[in-house]
């Protein structure tokens, strides 16, 4: 922020009012806000962007007040008719938000009471901005999930596609970055599927608690008007009513809950976003990435930059800071509403701008990377991928499994002093090591044999990769079609 800026602009005591713009709470002041704090207070900078919601909720909270006899019909579509000209108004760009209105609510109600005169100062009856807040909020939120899940089951078709066109490439499977047991790169991609589909299912849960109403506690306590809280749900598409008033203005737990979930999303994607950076290094050499998604030096002109993958895994680090940033802001608040709680909007809007840009990205980036299927198959050579391979082999031959692991210790021991791959010994070599050890031994110790005998549910051989891979479109497929019936 720039020392000029208007949130770090002393105010003074010869620094000009603007009387002629009452606050709509002002009745019990004596004198002016101060400009410094009217500045420093004011949300409407960043509330804005809940105009959508905000005036969604004004309209369901007027019809609902028609319908008690709050208000009359006419008065209701006024209310409404003049809320549909604001909306579009804000759309076009033509709307003057004014910081002395404070947040986006009373920028709203007061251009409302400007355009339809004294009725729209009936519509906060029985409302405050405590219980306002929180069902915008709600609203916005829900959407963002709504749009985040069709996100990430965009990447997972993405992904099942991918490894249905790599279930036969034979790559290296790792642990402690080390050479550990020949996979395939469908089956890869295929975990990749899975971290996303628990994080649509913390999604999904999250987003069935966001969906309860709080309008109608009003400022904390409800309130004596006979509103129909039930419904302005309805109307809205809540699932129901939240249960306490107290409770309701003062709960930020959707917004936590769903930056946690947002957090563990994004470490799977950074973790995603790791792999594809060592793999598309010289030292691996696995895939490359399509040059839409990656920069070039401005000094080296043989480099392809993986940028997107390495600001995802940077961006990242934001996200958990968000989460920690809401969790502080909620630790030490006592019931009910608190003015700390302008600052949940801030992380909450930060955070799903980030999730929904990175999901962006890798759902069209990943499905169409190119796999180098030579080297990711030359890879597995090196690290001796099928020793396990091997002690199974003399497992099945009656040897006890800890027997098995020596001798396998002892062969690549050889082949590390001869410089060879464990498949490249020669037969008589091997059955040095244990009598166990039969012609047919070369045929476990080849990659392909390795993957091909992991055909177990959840295992690695291509059968079982094309197998889990159409599995899976089945299972997008019945969530499409749910989420069709439900809209």
């Amino acid at each position: 922020m720039t020392q000029d800026s208007p949130q770090n602009k002393p105010a003074t005591a010869s620094e000009p009012r603007d009387q002629s713009r009452a606050k709509l709470w002002g009745g019990r002041f004596s004198e002016p806000t101060d400009a410094f704090v009217e500045r420093f207070t004011a949300s409407v900078d960043f509330d804005r962007r809940l105009y959508r919601e905000d005036i969604l909720g004004s309209q369901a909270h007027a019809r609902m007040l028609a319908k008690v006899g709050v208000l009359t019909a006419d008065e209701a579509e006024r209310i409404i008719a003049g809320l549909d000209a604001i909306r579009d108004e804000i759309a076009a760009g033509e709307f003057d938000w004014q910081v002395g209105r404070e947040d986006v609510h009373m920028n709203i109600e007061a251009r409302l009471i400007e355009r339809i005169g004294d009725v729209g100062k009936k519509l906060h009856t029985g409302r405050s901005r405590n219980d306002q807040i929180a069902t915008d909020i709600r609203l916005w939120l829900r959407a963002a999930i709504d749009e985040i899940l069709e996100l990430i089951r965009g990447y997972q078709r993405g992904l099942v596609d991918l490894a249905e066109r790599e279930a036969d490439t034979i790559m290296p499977g790792f642990t402690h970055l080390q050479t550990a047991q020949p996979v395939t790169f469908g089956h890869h991609m295929l975990a990749w599927y899975e971290m996303l589909d628990r994080d649509a299912e913390r999604l999904g849960e999250c987003r069935r608690r966001v969906n309860q109403l709080p309008l109608g506690a009003a400022a904390l306590a409800g309130t004596p008007y006979p509103l129909d809280r039930e419904y302005v749900a309805g109307l809205l598409g809540f699932d129901g009513v939240t249960r306490n008033s107290l409770d309701a203005v003062s709960d930020r737990d959707f917004a936590i809950e769903f930056s946690a979930a947002a957090a563990t999303l994004m470490m799977h994607l950074s973790r995603q976003a790791e792999e594809l950076v060592l793999w598309t290094s010289a030292q691996f050499d696995f895939i490359e990435l399509p040059d839409r998604y990656c920069t070039g030096s401005s000094i080296m002109p043989q480099k392809k930059n993986p940028d997107v993958p390495e600001l995802v895994r940077g961006k990242t680090g934001r996200v958990y800071g968000h989460l920690t940033s809401l969790l502080t802001l909620m630790k030490s608040q006592p019931l009910a509403y608190n003015k700390d709680n302008q600052e949940d909007k801030e992380p909450l809007f930060d955070t799903v701008d980030t999730l929904l840009g990175s999901l962006r990205a890798f759902a069209d980036m990943v499905p169409n990377l190119a796999v180098r299927r030579t080297n990711t198959l030359a890879a597995t050579t090196r690290g001796f991928a099928t020793a396990t391979d091997l002690a199974d082999y003399l497992v099945e031959r009656g040897v006890a499994f800890r027997d098995a692991h020596e001798v396998v210790g002892r062969a690549v021991r050889l082949a590390q002093e001869r410089g060879v791959d464990l498949a490249q010994l020669a037969l008589e070599d091997l059955q040095s090591l244990s009598g166990a050890v039969g012609e047919d031994v070369h045929g476990v110790l080849t990659a392909e044999g390795s993957v091909a005998a992991r055909k177990l549910t959840g295992g690695t051989a291509p059968e079982q990769v094309r197998h889990q891979a159409a599995a899976a479109r089945e299972r997008l497929a019945a969530v499409d079609g749910a989420a069709q019936s439900a809209t």
